[in-house]
């Protein structure tokens, strides 16, 4: 793949680059591997499954993976959203980060890496060999550069180990020009018998392309690309996926119509059970490598349905913001008391009555 590169990108990226792909072809990488990584048949024990963290960024994509004590991170939203994610990063225990990954340049998506890159511990970044010239994207590079951090490309086929699980580049596969979607880094995370796979915002030209690597593409639970825009999601695309739960992460009520109804209308006609940030906050899927669950959350409807599983509990509402928070958090405490009062019921109500969750404690 030949890419032109000019500027900061080209002063920062590429010689990087360069040497990390001539290891990689020359077979001394130290961590990847051109075949997927062996998996084991079951799961591990009690305590040590993989969890998967769709975490609630609004209008956005940010996904933490954890296994046996290491942890992956997947964009962090728009810049707003850094703190955010480093929150809920440190709440989860997350020291160290083995891999960050920012799919592709479009703020919402890389926007709060900033932040991640120079709190964290990182290990190992992925961005896509295509530069941007926004600040957001600048910046970025320079926390990279400023934590002494090589940039690694993505090669579809290599596989990286994590824990006890792994995951497999599959896209991007060609130059897509100036379509940053397409350009996305997707992957297929496998533990045990389990597996997920995540495209950023990768559109049809994209999802063709993986199809036509001919990598495995099977999986459990699927992250809608595009926050569920009818611009991905192909039909040959989801055939070979064929999914049982997607999870489509997008701001309540956001400006672009996400998810749109024909992307709902098509999971409803397939049986896919569905998860979405905008009704449900930060969902966690959990996989003991024969089976995949989502603990605290419904368990997923077809189409746009909601489902109210989840038990009562006690929460604190802002009558004011349209917030709703654990009664432990932070903001509640610090909340005015006209604007305060306590509500005991379930999650789902509250979003039905219009309050949303408070994105530090998630309640």
């Amino acid at each position: 793949m030949t890419v032109k590169k000019t500027g900061k990108f080209y002063k920062r990226v590429l010689i990087a680059a360069a040497i990390l792909l001539t290891l990689c072809m020359a077979g001394c990488s130290p961590t990847a591997s051109s075949s997927p990584l062996p998996q084991r048949e079951m799961g591990n024990e009690a305590g040590t499954d993989l969890r998967v963290h769709f975490i609630d960024v609004g209008q956005g994509d940010s996904t933490l993976v954890e296994k046996d004590g290491h942890y992956m991170l997947i964009d962090a939203g728009e810049r707003d959203q850094g703190e955010t994610v480093a929150s809920y990063l440190e709440k989860q225990g997350v020291k160290k980060l083995d891999y960050v990954i920012g799919t592709h340049p479009h703020s919402d998506h890389i926007g709060g890496l900033e932040t991640i890159v120079r709190k964290f511990d990182v290990q190992k970044v992925f961005l896509p060999q295509k530069e941007h010239t926004t600040k957001v994207y600048e910046r970025l590079l320079d926390a990279i550069a400023d934590k002494n951090l090589k940039i690694t490309l993505p090669k579809p086929g290599e596989s990286y180990s994590l824990g006890d699980a792994s995951f497999q580049i599959i896209a991007p596969n060609r130059d897509y020009g100036d379509n940053l979607n397409n350009w996305s880094i997707g992957l297929r995370l496998v533990y045990g018998k389990n597996s997920f796979v995540l495209c950023g915002d990768a559109e049809k030209d994209g999802e063709k392309d993986m199809i036509a690597n001919g990598l495995p593409l099977k999986a459990d639970v699927l992250k809608l690309s595009h926050h569920g825009s009818t611009t991905s999601s192909s039909e040959g695309f989801m055939d070979l996926v064929d999914p049982e739960y997607g999870v489509i992460s997008c701001g309540k009520n956001n400006d672009y119509g996400h998810p749109h109804k024909e992307i709902l209308d098509m999971l409803k006609k397939r049986n896919i059970k569905v998860l979405r940030t905008d009704q449900l906050g930060t969902i966690v899927a959990v996989s003991d490598g024969t089976k995949v669950t989502f603990p605290g959350n419904a368990e997923g409807t077809d189409g746009d349905r909601t489902q109210s599983t989840s038990a009562d509990q006690d929460y604190v509402i802002n009558t004011n913001t349209k917030k709703f928070h654990r009664p432990d958090c932070k903001s509640a405490a610090s909340m005015k008391e006209e604007n305060r009062k306590t509500y005991h019921g379930s999650r789902e109500n509250l979003i039905q009555m219009g309050y949303e969750p408070c994105q530090s404690c998630n309640p």
